[in-house]
């Protein structure tokens, strides 16, 4: 078992030669790993909405800004809701506490010590010690472990207020290391993010949000936001015909509200007076004269925004819109490289349906099984039909479901059966693993709908709703057709719901079936891996 080094250096001595905040921070937390003798020791940062996000790591690395905990998640989520340290002192993964990253696979640790950071009142986020062997701290270790905590948040808000002045020097600061931030990472979504939270940090921005054009739609998706107030609500699409974001799209050229409360088309008012928010700059993202998002800062106090700011700020987002353009095309060349991967995994999903279903004898014909298999089958297809047309890395989830209810209507509804389809909510976009999952929990539930609940009804409708709640997502599938059986269990039911119960499991969510008010109701809840 490794011991704490009481020879460890100061931590201001410890982060004297940081740059930059990530610089800081991954001192830190080798820092405080050497000083507590950990194997490991991961710095989590609170999120805006609740949750953390992984911001330094001594052991995964290639996972910063990547690996999202949803609130009250884990032994680090459940530190940071409490504002107390969370202790396993031996079989860590066995303990109800602990949740894991999910496709990852990490060292076997037996214990672990969750410590929130805090700087006054403010939830900063979670430093997370671990050891391959027992840990019983004693209480002058646990007295240290909370003092260290305490340095480690002082730190933390002092490095950000020391380099969040706005100045001019700081602007062109800014410049540069997005500059680097850009060409540092393939992975869009961590590019966005990273854009985001730096851009709000330099220039002292409460909030900044930065959304994508889905021509299509005609809409302005939100791919990335940061904001100091955790409770800011985010609209997740905003139509171009009806904001001032719409305007930055036609016009090509940056907008100014110097006061949203004074601004008619300002879309929000009470909600941005709420949250303290009255300036605002929309800069638009443009690649080759064609604008394919826009960037939108909002300052906390009525301000003009200087020439070279936003000129700065236009700089930044064209280089966001190359660099994003840059990334596709990175993940293209990626996914082609992967695709025997994917496939050879998919078929081996396949085969492990296939033998759960060669273990069931409720089939009364081949004819019955080979449409259950092609349905599946079909499942995961649509993904990858998905993944071809949209953004490559991420897919909807009311994509898929539309999908999959068209295949359902021309496969499973009867010639006498008069159902209506709907699929409406949130449009929440998945990696590939959790689409792929979904997909398949979606087939089962809306063809069990189909083939079950409305085995007597005749008709009827079938309605899928997506909604999203903090960084857990939410799916109902519903028909109002034949009632649920006496004392109906879906884990001791057909199979196609026990597939619906085990997806559920490994995606780290929970399906429940039941009646209320005349509909069946199959709900699954999850939460959405990071980077998603």
């Amino acid at each position: 078992m490794a011991n704490a080094k009481a020879s460890s250096p100061p931590l201001a001595e410890a982060l004297a030669g940081a740059t930059s905040e990530a610089v800081a921070l991954a001192l830190a937390v080798e820092w405080a790993r050497e000083r507590f003798g950990a194997d490991s020791c991961d710095l989590l940062e609170a999120v805006p909405g609740g949750g953390l996000v992984l911001t330094a790591s001594t052991h995964l690395t290639e996972l910063v800004g990547r690996v999202r905990v949803g609130r009250n998640v884990g032994l680090v989520g459940r530190a940071l809701e409490s504002g107390r340290k969370q202790t396993v002192s031996h079989g860590l993964t066995d303990d109800d506490r602990f949740a894991a990253i999910p496709t990852v696979d990490e060292p076997a640790y037996n214990s672990g010590i969750a410590v929130p950071l805090r700087a006054g009142e403010t939830k900063l986020g979670v430093i997370f010690l671990r050891r391959a062997g027992s840990w019983v701290p004693t209480p002058a270790e646990s007295r240290r472990l909370d003092e260290a905590a305490s340095q480690l948040g002082l730190a933390w808000r002092v490095w950000r207020v020391a380099h969040e002045s706005g100045s001019h020097s700081n602007r062109l600061q800014a410049l540069a290391e997005v500059t680097d931030m850009l060409t540092g990472t393939p992975y869009l979504e961590e590019i966005l993010q990273h854009l985001v939270n730096l851009t709000a940090r330099r220039f002292n921005y409460g909030v900044v949000s930065l959304r994508l054009l889905d021509p299509a739609r005609n809409e302005l998706v939100l791919r990335a936001a940061y904001s100091l107030h955790r409770a800011y609500p985010r609209r997740p699409v905003v139509n171009l015909d009806e904001s001032i974001h719409g305007r930055v799209i036609k016009r090509g050229r940056p907008v100014v509200v110097e006061d949203v409360a004074a601004e008619p088309s300002f879309a929000g008012q009470d909600l941005a007076l709420e949250h303290g928010l009255r300036s605002m700059v929309a800069v638009p993202l443009k690649l080759h004269n064609r604008t394919v998002g826009v960037m939108s800062c909002y300052a906390a106090q009525v301000r003009e925004f200087p020439s070279d700011e936003v000129a700065i700020l236009e700089t930044i987002a064209k280089q966001a819109a190359v660099s994003i353009e840059h990334a596709k095309l990175q993940v293209r060349d990626t996914l082609m490289q992967e695709m025997h991967h994917r496939v050879k995994n998919n078929l081996q999903q396949v085969a492990s349906l296939l033998r759960i279903q060669a273990r069931q004898s409720h089939y009364r014909t081949l004819e019955e099984a080979l449409h259950d298999t092609l349905g599946r089958i079909e499942a995961i297809a649509s993904v990858h039909d998905l993944l071809s047309r949209e953004d490559l890395d991420h897919v909807s989830i009311l994509s898929i479901a539309e999908a999959l209810v068209l295949a359902q209507q021309r496969s499973f509804v009867r010639p006498d059966r008069q159902i209506e389809f709907c699929v409406r909510g949130v449009d929440v976009h998945l990696d590939t693993m959790q689409a792929t999952q979904i997909s398949l929990i979606l087939n089962e539930l809306v063809q069990n709908a189909v083939i079950h609940g409305f085995n007597k009804t005749t008709s009827g409708e079938i309605h899928v709703t997506i909604e999203q709640e903090q960084d857990t997502v939410h799916v109902w599938v519903s028909n109002n057709g034949d009632p649920l059986p006496d004392q109906f269990d879906p884990k001791k039911s057909r199979l196609g719901l026990q597939i619906v119960e085990g997806l559920s499991r490994s995606l780290l969510g929970s399906f429940t079936m039941e009646e209320k008010l005349g509909w069946t109701i199959g709900n699954v809840s999850f939460p959405r891996t990071a980077g998603a």
